[in-house]
C-alpha cells in the first residue's frame, strides 16, 4: 500500500523533482499539489482523510506556510505534517512544531532525511489500523 502525500510547494520545480524522486525512493503517491495557503486550505477542506502526509513549504507566493500548518491542526492521529524549507533560523524551526508539525527538514541537506521520514511513518501506517476520532 501507497502512502498518499499532498505537497504545498509554490515553486514548480521543486514541485516537479520532489514528486518524482521522492516516488521513486519510498512508497508513496502524491494525491494533491498545489502552490499557495488558499489553495491548501481548500484541499483540506474537501479532503480531510484522503491523506497520510502533508509536505508544506513556508514561504508560498500566496499566503504562508504557517497558515497551512495551522489549517492542518485539525487532522487524524496517523496524518503526519512537515516542513521542507529552506531556512534554518531556529525560532523559525521552533513555530513550525509549536503550529503542529511533525518535523522540519531543511531543503538542501535533508532530502534523506524526508525520504527516511517518508520510509518509516509509511511501515507504520502499515502495520497500524486507522481510525477516525
Amino acid at each position: 500500500m501507497l502512502m498518499s502525500v499532498f505537497l504545498v510547494e509554490d515553486r514548480a520545480d521543486i514541485r516537479d523533482s520532489l514528486i518524482e524522486g521522492m516516488e521513486e525512493l519510498a512508497p508513496l503517491q502524491f494525491v494533491g499539489q498545489v502552490a499557495g495557503e488558499t489553495a491548501a486550505t481548500e484541499w483540506f477542506d474537501a479532503n480531510h482523510g484522503n491523506w497520510d502526509l502533508a509536505i508544506v513549504d513556508l514561504f508560498l507566493a500566496e499566503g504562508s506556510g504557517f497558515g497551512v500548518l495551522k489549517v492542518f491542526q485539525a487532522r487524524q492521529p496517523w496524518q503526519k505534517v512537515v516542513v521542507l524549507t529552506n531556512h534554518s533560523q531556529r525560532n523559525i524551526l521552533e513555530h513550525c512544531r509549536d503550529l503542529g508539525a511533525d518535523e522540519v527538514f531543511h531543503k538542501a541537506a535533508d532530502v534523506d532525511k524526508l525520504v527516511d521520514f517518508c520510509r518509516t511513518h509509511a511501515h507504520h501506517l502499515a502495520s497500524t489500523p486507522r481510525t477516525t476520532q
